[in-house]
């Protein structure tokens, strides 16, 4: 038992035994309902910068902690999840924002090199059988869309 001097009870210890009588008086939904209470007052007293900072310290803490497994266990896990509460709509309606988003923040030359370098390695892949190569159709897409 932790004691001060004065014989008296720690904060740290007086604040452990409550939390552990209140366990024992409070069920799952007690907490859920304050942890909703104290999202709402966080929520109405910070700003976005509040939320994007630790955010960010959260990011950092747990890239520290966690390796490339990790990270591709959960990718796969929030996939399967994603793929399960949602339909077909919901996937073109995400792939066109990605693509506007994209085509807002590049230029023409950046199509022209990754369609380029999409042909050559489809190009690697594939045996000949005598129609034009991915590679080369790749290389003239880039071509024409420069003109």
């Amino acid at each position: 038992m932790a004691n001060n001097k004065n014989d008296k009870m720690s904060r740290e210890e007086a604040g452990r035994k409550g939390g552990e009588a209140t366990a024992k008086n409070h069920d799952k939904e007690f907490y859920q309902e304050i942890g909703q209470k104290g999202g709402e007052a966080t929520a109405d007293s910070h700003d976005k910068e509040f939320y994007q900072e630790i955010g960010q310290k959260g990011g950092e803490a747990t890239a520290d902690s966690h390796d490339k497994e990790f990270y591709q266990e959960i990718g796969q896990k929030g996939g399967e999840a994603t793929a399960d509460s949602h339909d077909k709509e919901f996937y073109q309606e995400i792939g066109k924002k990605g693509g506007e988003a994209t085509a807002d923040s590049h230029d023409k030359e950046f199509y022209q090199e990754i369609g380029q370098k999409g042909g050559e390695a489809r190009g690697r892949n594939d045996d000949n059988d005598g129609k034009m190569s991915r590679e080369e159709a790749g290389r003239k897409g880039g071509q024409k869309s420069r003109r």
